[in-house]
């Protein structure tokens, strides 16, 4: 202790480690912080104010782990406060996910102080063995950093390296914060140098021959395609995708987990690439492809339909934060925004193929049909004539999911799903924190399309909305349980099905009043009603619109795919 006292006392400028951390958060453009109080961190939460920030206050871990998700995929990066064992358990399926889709959160953890676990006392929240190491190393396999700050001399540089790597990295990383750490001090001046964000550079000369490279292959392609998956959002290069979109004036698609990386009014767009459930003319348009440029790919099985990509290895340059590989030569230790850049500086010019024409015309068979029942076919691209410029659109893991395949956005439209984690209720809890993002950003429409049943597992976070007073527009499709269950196994199985509930009147009993407004909507001139309303499009208050859809309608994009599961899964 008196050691530490000393180094105390030759500070000139001492900070409370808890200060520290979170200034050190304001700084790189985090305003709330999302989480539940306990006990091991209440004290921290005192330092909140002091640091420029607003405490959230979620309804559990769990969804205050799916709302820092979806903060960050709006602001860029977020944190989530927990404590101690119970709380962080909580919240680790949500971390899971984000470092599954590589989303940064950065997760401290409140926990009892230094002596009380070195001694080993059998304290509440621990499994009463005296081991308080367990919990992080649960988290170990889901963080991309684990920072203890057991002591002030190395609190400050172990917590900027977290909050490094989780930038860079793009994934979350975990900060034990001990009671007994909160008030402890360290350096305050090394705040005045802003903790370096800056990618490692590429070695010039590594990066030279690989830009050759592609270059080689890109000049004597003649019909070259670009398609942009969802590490081109996670590593921050959609700028250079943009201008070599812009440049080449090749064809450019997405894939699901990609929606929202293009500008999809731009004439190169040609839709939605995921092997049998893609857009109609995609698949021919990238599987016959002699050169296809892959950005950012994450093959999984919902974003491919099955695995059913028909695109050889021979015609692929794939492109990732970490290598890059040229049809079967891998170059590791080298990231792609620098070599894009220089492909986008160096490259001639091309005469590429047009794109597939994508439209939200409805199919001739929606056209002229006197049906008023709301099914996927109709509705999906009624949507895409609905939404505005820099809208914010989340799909639960689902039919919104695959149905939003068939919407072309908007200019600037930012997508949210969870593709390849796919938690049920992921997109509820990840809703509110989208739309606080967007609140703290100027007010963009956050829009929620989300199943019945996948309402019922999250839908605390209305309250937590309400609280916060936010304005996002939440989509229930009420179409009587686990749809995408259904195709897979069980189509009349009980454990498909819910318990019906009156979601319109939840939010009057989390204490919604002038606040909110619910809508009950069963056919499709109801909602082109609904649609063309003034007051609902403004959004300046919680609406909840239960929309009713047949019970055995899905997107084609989802059948395929629970087909192709339950084949796996036999």
């Amino acid at each position: 202790m008196a050691s530490t006292d000393i180094v105390t006392r030759e500070l000139k400028n001492p900070v409370d480690v808890a200060e520290y951390l979170f200034r050190r958060l304001h700084e790189i453009g985090i305003r709330s912080l999302h989480g539940v109080p306990g006990d091991y961190n209440l004290v921290a939460l005192d330092y909140l104010s002091k640091a420029g920030l607003k405490w959230v206050g979620n309804c559990n871990e769990l969804n205050a782990g799916y709302a820092a998700d979806g903060y960050a995929r709006v602001k860029g990066i977020s944190a989530l406060v927990t404590t101690f064992g119970v709380g962080e358990l909580s919240a680790l399926n949500a971390i899971a996910g984000a470092y599954s889709e590589f989303v940064p959160v950065i997760h401290i953890v409140g926990q009892p102080t230094t002596k009380s676990q070195k001694d080993g006392m059998l304290l509440h929240h621990t499994l009463g063995n005296g081991d308080f190491n367990v919990f992080n190393k649960m988290s170990e396999g889901v963080s991309c950093y684990v920072a203890r700050l057991n002591n002030s001399q190395d609190a400050a540089t172990l917590i900027d390296s977290a909050i490094r790597e989780c930038w860079i990295r793009s994934r979350p990383v975990y900060i034990t914060l001990p009671t007994d750490i909160v008030g402890a001090k360290v350096d305050g001046d090394r705040l005045k140098t802003p903790i370096d964000l800056s990618l490692p550079k590429n070695d010039p000369e590594k990066e030279d021959y690989v830009v050759n490279v592609v270059l080689k292959y890109l000049h004597s392609a003649k019909n070259p395609v670009i398609v942009v998956d969802a590490c081109a959002i996670r590593h921050r290069v959609l700028e250079e995708v943009r201008d070599l979109v812009e440049k080449s004036g090749m064809p450019t698609f997405v894939t699901p987990m990609g929606k929202g990386a293009v500008n999809e009014t731009h004439k190169n767009f040609g839709g939605v690439y995921a092997g049998n459930g893609s857009n109609p003319g995609v698949s021919d348009a990238v599987e016959s492809s002699d050169l296809i440029l892959s950005i950012g790919a994450i093959k999984s099985d919902f974003n491919t339909t099955g695995f059913t990509y028909r695109i050889g290895q021979l015609n692929t340059i794939d492109f990732h934060s970490t290598f890059v590989r040229v049809r079967y030569s891998e170059y590791p230790d080298i990231n792609m925004k620098g070599v894009l850049r220089k492909v986008i500086q160096k490259m001639n010019p091309l005469s590429p193929a047009p794109a597939p024409a994508l439209t939200n015309i409805l199919p001739e068979s929606e056209k002229t049909s006197n049906d008023q029942i709301i099914t996927h076919k109709w509705l999906w691209p009624i949507v895409g004539q609905w939404l505005k410029e820099k809208d914010i659109v989340l799909t639960e893991t689902g039919t919104a999911n695959f149905g939003i395949w068939d919407t072309r956005f908007p200019a600037h439209v930012t997508a949210i799903s969870q593709v390849l984690w796919g938690s049920i209720g992921y997109s509820m809890g990840a809703c509110q924190g989208a739309a606080l993002a967007a609140k703290e950003e100027g007010g963009r429409r956050t829009i929620l399309f989300i199943g019945d049943g996948s309402m019922q597992l999250t839908v605390q976070e209305l309250s937590t909305i309400l609280r916060n007073k936010l304005n996002p527009i939440v989509f229930v499709i009420c179409n009587e349980g686990y749809t995408i269950e259904r195709y897979i196994h069980g189509w009349d199985a009980g454990y498909n099905d819910i318990q019906p509930w009156e979601f319109a009147d939840i939010p009057k009993a989390f204490g919604g009043k002038e606040n909110y407004q619910g809508y009950r909507i069963k056919t499709r001139d109801e909602l082109k009603k609904l649609f063309a309303d003034n007051d609902f499009n403004v959004s300046d208050k919680l609406r909840l619109v239960e929309l009713y859809m047949p019970r055995e309608d899905a997107p084609a994009g989802l059948k395929l795919t629970a087909e192709a599961a339950a084949n796996r899964n036999k």
